[in-house]
């Protein structure tokens, strides 16, 4: 399995970090393209849906309901 890939964004106006599998990090990619926004905008929008769950877990489930209603 390969490394998580750990990046930095801005959300909610504090810095924090993401760590996720590449394979995570490229559906993200192309769900923001497909809804044309940034990375950023759309972990925004996942954090602030998320509730008590972990930022990296929600962004895991948001990629996995995205590509099943593809």
């Amino acid at each position: 399995m390969r490394r998580l890939i750990k990046r930095s964004i801005i959300l909610a106006g504090h810095a924090t970090s993401v760590a996720l599998e590449p394979q995570f990090w490229a559906a993200l990619e192309a769900i923001a393209a497909r809804q044309g926004l940034s990375v950023a905008t759309l972990m925004a929008d996942i954090d602030a849906r998320r509730g008590d769950h972990p930022l990296a877990s929600a962004c895991r489930v948001n990629a996995l309901e995205e590509f099943r209603n593809v």
